[in-house]
């Protein structure tokens, strides 16, 4: 069914027809563009241009049509229409009959087809944060495995100082992190509805363009017309995101295609994510991350054409335009794969832990550990740098490591050095040297671990059921707290008054209903305590409480607080998520701010626990 024949005499082209119409990719908009028809037969009837019956006929069509896509996502392809805007209307005529033919009223294909790529984008990138948390949990898995494994630190790819093989793996947490955070930033900036902003000057029907939008499930309309419908910064901010996390995985990748070659033999491939040569039976290829790494210059591809698309388009919509779906679909669909695989790849990797310990050991790795200890003895680090130097070349000509010298050879260097050498050359002494934040040292890492076990729970209550709390929900959590205040659990809150703090809460949500909520309330000392957390009765135990702590911990950090407490009678619960017992008396903020007016204060059979970020 063509959408725009009127003026024409004669019918396109086949030729035409092959070159531009887009249904043989644009398919998979199929259920984003019936959602949004149901929106906008909603907008209709509200303005009396559809009546009540036929706003109930569209909304049956569109439901039937949309549970056979969900059952056959293909099934637009057996058709011949021009796009997937068109198949909707054509397949909705053929159910419900000319009633369909008023569903295109005060739209165009325009902010259609924008409002149908931004929710297809929302849906994709929530399946995206899941796989790439499912990347990091994998990382975290594999460190905390090998947490106290040593191996060797690279720097132009030559031995350079040791490191634990769980500071390695965190490092690229580090990075994924940081993927998924762009991520998070990406999805806010693109939630904005297009729909009602027409071909280009708007909508000639005065719609609510808000109600729309929140029906969608956007945060908001798109505030011009002439960009809603031309903009697709969202398109190339995705794929931007989505190269520099495949050049994080791409950089993963490598490392452990060296560790496990033969020159390094750190690390060792299960069968399970391995292949073999045709020829050569001794074989084992690390043919999974070899092949990650070659999608990389794929997906940065996509990138580099998206943004040549648009670089020189005039205002507003153009053709041009139908180039931002296919390298885009398969952009964002390789960089889930490849976390996908690299999540499932990770368990099936080990560590040669007695390998990976004595190649650090290797290419004399605490030179800068003998130079350190020279420092200790008086002498400038650039002096110690010299005289370390001078002993490895000794080292080197006697065919020894540093920490195999004699005394008297290391003495003819420097009269300063003394038989406690020894010990401050030794692998873990140096180790634990590194202890500032953010070293190797095993204690450092361990810290660097447990916080970073606890920012991916964050992160996973952040793309699941915890958000921010907004005012709307203010009627709900005074219902929270006035349940469990009545049991003694928690004290008494006006609804005026969790109005005024709204912005310290965080509520959880089952199915679009609030069953959780907590907040974190900052004394004048910058200490923050987690207070007001409570779950729907009947819903404990199933992850919820930790995910909304864990939110309320995320944002503890983003505020720079170093430190969060909690008084509670379910200590437990707090200690699984890294919390410690603490002194209540330690705590004045507290103690003068609520302990004081408790009416339990002098039989207080609450545990006081804290945790530092």
């Amino acid at each position: 069914m063509s959408m725009w024949g009127g003026r024409f005499e004669q019918a396109s082209a086949g030729e035409f027809r092959a070159f531009n119409d887009s249904l043989k990719f644009d398919y998979v908009l199929a259920p984003f563009d019936i959602q949004a028809s149901k929106a906008w037969v909603n907008a209709l009837t509200e303005q009396q241009l559809l009546t009540n019956d036929e706003q109930e006929i569209l909304q049956s069509g569109l439901d039937r049509l949309l549970q056979r896509v969900q059952k056959d996502p293909r099934a637009p392809l057996s058709s011949n229409e021009e796009d997937i805007h068109s198949w909707v209307e054509s397949e909705l005529q053929k159910l419900i009959g000319s009633t369909a033919r008023k569903l295109h009223t005060g739209r165009s294909r325009n902010d259609l087809v924008a409002t149908d790529l931004r929710l297809w984008s929302l849906a994709k990138t929530h399946t995206i944060g899941e796989h790439l948390l499912a990347a990091i949990d994998a990382l975290l898995a594999f460190a905390e495995r090998y947490e106290e494994a040593v191996m060797p630190g690279y720097t132009h790819l030559q031995r350079a100082q040791p490191v634990l093989v769980s500071h390695w793996a965190l490092a690229y947490v580090e990075m994924l992190e940081r993927d998924l955070e762009r991520l998070t930033q990406a999805r806010e900036r693109l939630s904005q509805s297009p729909l009602g902003c027409g071909a280009l000057a708007g909508s000639g029907i005065a719609v609510e363009r808000h109600e729309i939008a929140a029906e969608l499930g956007f945060n908001g309309p798109c505030r011009n017309s002439l960009d809603a419908v031309s903009d697709r910064d969202f398109v190339i901010e995705l794929l931007a995101t989505a190269s520099l996390s495949m050049v994080h995985l791409s950089r993963l990748s490598e490392d452990i295609v060296f560790y496990c070659s033969g020159e390094a033999g750190l690390f060792l491939l299960g069968d399970a994510i391995s292949s073999g040569s045709s020829l050569m039976p001794q074989k084992k290829n690390p043919d999974v991350f070899e092949l990650i790494r070659g999608k990389t210059g794929r997906v940065a591809g996509h990138l580099q054409a998206m943004l040549m698309t648009v670089k020189g388009l005039p205002l507003a919509y153009n053709k041009d335009m139908q180039e931002d779906k296919e390298g885009y679909f398969d952009g964002l669909a390789q960089w889930q794969q490849c976390l996908a695989i690299m999540a499932y790849a990770l368990p099936h990797l080990r560590v040669d832990t007695q390998v990976a310990q004595h190649a650090a050991e290797l290419g004399y790795s605490n030179a800068t550990d003998l130079a350190d200890y020279l420092v200790g003895q008086g002498i400038p680090f650039r002096d110690s740098h010299e005289l370390s130097g001078k002993l490895v070349l000794i080292a080197i000509q006697q065919g020894v490591p540093l920490e195999a010298l004699t005394l008297a050879d290391m003495q003819q260097v420097s009269s300063r050095i003394n038989e406690d050498v020894y010990a401050a050359l030794a692998l873990m002494s140096g180790m634990n040297r590194r202890s500032a934040l953010g070293g190797t040292a095993p204690a450092k890492v361990h810290s660097a671990l447990r916080r970073a076990r606890q920012r991916s729970q964050a992160h996973a209550a952040a793309l699941t059921h915890v958000r921010q709390a907004k005012l709307t929900d203010v009627p709900k959590i005074a219902e929270l707290i006035r349940y469990w205040a009545a049991k003694g659990e928690h004290l008494p809150r006006q609804e005026q008054d969790i109005m005024q703090a709204i912005h310290q809460f965080a509520v959880a949500e089952l199915n679009g209903e609030i069953v959780g909520c907590g907040a974190l309330y900052v004394f004048g000392t910058g200490l923050a305590e987690i207070r007001s957390l409570g779950l729907q009765e009947g819903l404990q135990g199933k992850g919820m409480g930790a995910e909304l702590v864990n939110f309320l911990l995320d944002q503890a950090r983003h505020l720079g607080i170093a430190r969060v407490i909690a008084l509670t009678r379910a200590p437990a619960f707090f200690a699984k998520l890294g919390f410690t017992i603490a002194d209540k008396s330690r705590w004045p903020e507290k103690v003068m701010k609520d302990c004081e007016f408790c009416p339990r204060k002098h039989a207080c059979d609450e545990t006081g626990l804290e945790i530092r970020l």
